[in-house]
């Protein structure tokens, strides 16, 4: 009996171990990863000092798989100071299953279909002013259509606002092509410098486009503390090129790309890997932000962008279906609404 009690001891004392042993591969995964790929050389001495502290705290000891990334994640985000960082465990995961591409992107797109490629909803308001509701960029190969179709519905308004305040970002590509539709030519708009393989790619819209492009004519963008990576660059550039005035919260400021990493085959790493440089002042908006032109509260961006577009109209004599009376009167409503 005292055999078999001290084997039970043993076993549980070994398999203790080598929980605690996976949690220290894996944060040395971690470390050596951002070591490697960040665009910052030296931010991998915060991360390693931080995992030490913790794992001689004893902090990671009973936390569950789900907790564990998540904290890391946190951690990673609040020791680096890079929102784009993330972390977490792949439940279902495995290696050995072969993954055909064209299959995990067929389905990648048919989910994004079901949300209309981030294309909420495309109206007229009143005045003649087209809105775009854009809450997240697809693939610029499955969402080109669908961009085509709501930049040809407001192709005859007199003023644009796309509204952003839910954005939380997505694929590049589908930024330039969104770009693309406000420049009349091809127009080369940033850098992204990659420290790793010490590369720097030149980023530029397209001359042609499927729709109507929208040329010289008012754009505002809506901004939240939620609008996020690819959508704080859609922002950015049109406001740096004087394109577009921007309207509402000033945002998180999260503009390096990243790339992923699987670790020990269970959890998936984001580590951002590039750096953004605009081709007008060789900046971006990381850790920064995109600070608006008219700072307001996101609830009442969209009244106050609408306002701002109809006193516009006044001053210009614009045409639309309005009345000037019309206007001044829409104008006093929605101004009564923000206050």
């Amino acid at each position: 009996m005292k055999k078999i009690v001290i084997g039970i001891v043993l076993f549980h004392s070994l398999l203790s171990y080598a929980q605690k042993d996976d949690k220290t591969i894996v944060l040395s995964e971690i470390t050596e990863k951002v070591k490697r790929y960040y665009i910052d050389k030296e931010a991998y001495k915060k991360v390693d000092s931080s995992f030490q502290s913790d794992l001689k705290k004893g902090v990671f000891n009973k936390l569950n798989k789900n907790d564990f990334a998540a904290l890391l994640a946190k951690k990673l985000r609040s020791d680096v100071k890079d929102y784009h960082f993330s972390f977490r465990y792949l439940e279902n995961y495995s290696p050995e299953k072969v993954v055909d591409e064209k299959e995990k992107e067929k389905l990648h797109d048919f989910h994004n279909s079901l949300e209309n490629f981030g294309f909420e909803s495309v109206q007229r308001l009143e005045g003649n002013i087209g809105y775009i509701n854009y809450k997240g960029f697809a693939s610029s190969k499955s969402s080109a259509a669908t961009l085509s179709a709501a930049m040809n519905f407001v192709a005859n308004t007199s003023a644009l606002i796309i509204d952003l305040r839910e954005n939380q970002g997505g694929d590049n590509e589908m930024l330039l092509l969104f770009c693309s539709y406000f420049f009349d030519k091809k127009t080369d708009l940033y850098t992204t410098y990659f420290r790793h393989n010490d590369s720097t790619v030149v980023n530029s819209t397209q001359s042609d486009v499927l729709g109507a492009k929208y040329l010289h004519k008012k754009i505002y963008i809506l901004t939240s503390k939620s609008t996020f990576s690819a959508a704080e660059a859609l922002a950015y550039f049109l406001q740096q090129h004087k394109l577009a005035e921007v309207i509402g919260e000033k945002t998180p400021g999260a503009a390096n790309p990243v790339d992923h990493f699987v670790i020990q085959n269970q959890y998936l790493l984001l580590v951002p890997t590039g750096k953004v440089s605009s081709l007008v002042n060789q900046k971006n908006w990381e850790h920064i932000g995109i600070s608006p032109d008219q700072e307001v509260k996101a609830k009442d961006a969209l009244k106050a962008a609408h306002s701002k577009i109809l006193k516009n109209i006044v001053k210009t004599e614009t045409k639309t279906e309005l009345s000037p009376a019309e206007i001044k009167k829409l104008v006093h409503q929605l101004e009564q609404e923000i206050n």
